[in-house]
């Protein structure tokens, strides 16, 4: 029960900054955005306009993580070229 072997294999992570990921994330909410904006009116009568400001925010605050990630990135990279 407790004798497990497991197998770690040697693979680096695809995004270690993470910028790619929220990029990914932004462009969904901005997506789901522009998809959402011709239903306006059918939203607000069924008194789901929640959605769409959901997805606007999401992409206000994807911005924020953006410049967030970039910013880690560079100060990363500039601790790496330090250390070498």
């Amino acid at each position: 029960m407790g004798n497990r072997t497991y197998l770690i294999a040697p693979v680096e992570p695809l995004d270690v900054d993470g910028v790619r990921t929220v990029q990914v994330g932004t462009a969904l909410f901005f997506l789901g955005f522009l998809g959402l904006l011709p239903f306006y009116g059918r939203l607000e009568e069924s008194g789901h306009t929640w959605l769409l400001w959901m997805c606007l925010t999401g992409v206000g605050l994807g911005l924020l993580g953006m410049e967030y990630c970039k910013r880690r990135r560079r100060y990363r990279t500039e601790l790496a070229a330090a250390d070498e």
